[in-house]
């Protein structure tokens, strides 16, 4: 027995993946979720081996929610999302369907389900590309302490690298990601945030100043009073970004 969980903010569409699935006996339906939040702890409780995920919901996105899961399980995504992600779904072989969801393309999905199970590698690799879009990199959604916090990348201060994860700054305090330095470089603005040092990305808008410690040596000093080295290929970078 496979077991489920359905996460859309939409009944109908929930209503429908239900219809479906009342043809595949082997599918158990666990619990309902009408956003990522009820998600994330629908998943925590039941441990599911598959979930249908809508993507564009309130709150948090799916993608948002996935990425705050530490044991995934399998997606169908249940969209109507943008070409960008679809293409993202249709390269790393996790399976979409698109609504309004037609039932062969559901069924399709099902049979395809076996071979599927428990590709933690194919989610992240979504999740990776799906980053990219425009309509995901403005925010970066963390868990702390069991609370989901949403923080405006505007409010990021400076970026620094801590062994697995990366140490996001913030008037709010501190915050952990699971991600790396490399895919935080990728994703965010590039006329926002500077890389300037193996382990530092800093907020531009943050920048008091910089001053020469040693021979070819620069550090920079934000407006919460923190000094940050700057390597030399972080220093040129941030100096043409300046307009200096």
């Amino acid at each position: 027995m496979i077991r489920t969980i359905l996460i859309d903010d939409e009944p109908l569409a929930r209503d429908i993946v239900k219809y479906y699935l009342s043809d595949h006996a082997e599918i158990e339906i666990v619990a309902e979720c009408g956003d990522g939040f009820e998600g994330l702890k629908a998943i925590t409780l039941h441990k599911p081996d598959l979930i249908f995920l809508d993507i564009q919901m309130p709150k948090i996105s799916g993608f948002e929610m996935l990425e705050l899961v530490e044991d995934k399980p399998a997606v169908i995504f249940t969209t109507a999302f943008d070409e960008y992600a679809i293409k993202a779904f249709e390269v790393n072989a996790v399976d979409y369907l698109l609504k309004p969801i037609d039932k062969s393309r559901f069924d399709a999905a099902i049979k395809k389900l076996p071979n599927k199970l428990n590709q933690i590698e194919n989610t992240e690799a979504v999740l990776d590309a799906a980053a990219l879009s425009p309509a995901q990199n403005n925010r970066v959604v963390v868990k702390k302490d069991g609370v989901i916090k949403i923080i405006p990348v505007a409010d990021i201060n400076y970026l620094e690298a801590d062994d697995d994860y990366v140490k996001l700054s913030t008037v709010d305090g501190a915050f952990y990601k699971n991600k790396t330095m490399a895919y935080f470089e990728q994703t965010l603005d590039v006329s926002q945030f500077i890389r300037i040092h193996r382990s530092y990305i800093i907020n531009l808008a943050q920048v008091t100043k910089i001053e020469l410690k040693e021979k070819d040596s620069y550090v920079v000093l934000l407006k919460s009073d923190i000094w940050l080295p700057v390597s030399k290929t972080g220093y040129v970078k941030l100096k043409a970004a300046l307009g200096l």
